[in-house]
């Protein structure tokens, strides 16, 4: 009795014939399309090795600082009158040196990189809350609104910055960090308020937020619901910016007598107490000037890999292009 052959089972793709060893189907991956803005950016950021490695110093400076209390071998203020004026050495733990008093340098600087740094953060984020709000409620509503507030911008941008900074700890006094922070944050928002209002300026045109407003969407959430968050990449790039212009401006302020009040340790007021005796005892000013120096670049360096990740189309991200393409 005959029996029709039975038909051939399809097999599927990537799958091998019954006898022979099966093929590993490739992982599929997501189409570049699908991929959302903020991952490639954040692809782009970790294969970006300067800022990379300025971020990890950062982080590492930072950390290190927050920690002071319990890394420092010393106290900031504690005398070693048996150490007067000793250079940098590993035998008494010593890193940095003493000062003319027998009081630890590396101690000290560790303390005073935490309040450079504590003052650089709050400084950020006052100074991009302000321009944002400033920046995007200009962009919105344009018009008279938007003369009014950049008239108000470009006049703080025209008076010189540092004697305002200065007039303005001399009334309202110096002393603690986040009082020298509302000072810098005070006159530091113009920039990014530009930004933002030169970014409104085009959005309020886009489809979604003329589809917002046809669905009875409010003011407020058509800003800070639609708007704002499109123009996150340059907030981001210029904050990071502000951290480092903020180290050098409460250094400066520090180092002028206008920043923390003593017995705080302050970088910029480390140099200028060390300045004095600069020639004998290069450690006092070089060892802070160093720790500005490194804090400052590695933010700068990340701000540029920032802004080479969220806007691909940046002089540095076509340089790296035309590296990649020769």
């Amino acid at each position: 009795m005959s029996h029709a052959p039975l038909p051939e089972q399809e097999h599927p793709v990537g799958d091998a014939p019954p006898g022979e060893p099966a093929q590993q189907r490739p992982p599929q991956q997501e189409p570049p399309a699908l991929q959302s803005q903020g991952r490639r950016a954040l692809r782009r950021f970790l294969h970006h090795k300067v800022a990379m490695t300025a971020l990890a110093v950062f982080v590492l400076i930072t950390v290190a600082a927050f920690l002071a209390d319990w890394i420092a071998p010393y106290a900031y203020d504690e005398l070693d009158l048996q150490n007067v004026s000793q250079p940098p050495t590993f035998e008494d733990s010593h890193f940095f040196g003493t000062d003319k008093v027998g009081r630890d340098y590396f101690s000290r600087v560790l303390h005073g990189t935490r309040t450079s740094v504590q003052v650089a953060l709050l400084v950020a984020v006052l100074s991009t809350v302000i321009g944002t709000v400033v920046g995007a409620v200009a962009g919105f509503y344009g018009g008279l609104v938007d003369n009014i507030l950049m008239r108000v911008v470009d006049f703080i941008m025209t008076l010189p910055f540092l004697a305002i900074v200065l007039v303005f700890a001399a009334f309202l006094g110096g002393g603690s960090p986040i009082r020298i922070a509302f000072i810098l944050g005070l006159v530091m928002w113009t920039t990014i308020a530009r930004i933002v209002r030169g970014q409104c300026l085009a959005l309020r045109e886009a489809e979604y937020v003329q589809a917002g407003r046809v669905l009875g969407a409010g003011d407020l959430r058509l800003i800070f619901r639609h708007m704002v968050p499109n123009t996150m990449g340059p907030i981001i790039v210029n904050a990071t910016l502000v951290v480092a212009q903020a180290i050098l401006l409460e250094s400066t302020m520090s180092y002028l007598g206008f920043g923390i009040d003593p017995p705080t340790p302050a970088l910029g007021k480390l140099i200028s107490d060390g300045q004095g005796s600069m020639l004998t005892q290069w450690w006092l000013v070089f060892m802070p000037g160093l720790t500005i120096v490194i804090l400052s670049l590695s933010v700068n360096f990340v701000g540029d890999g920032l802004r080479d990740a969220l806007d691909p189309s940046s002089g540095g991200g076509k340089r790296r292009k035309r590296r990649k393409s020769s």
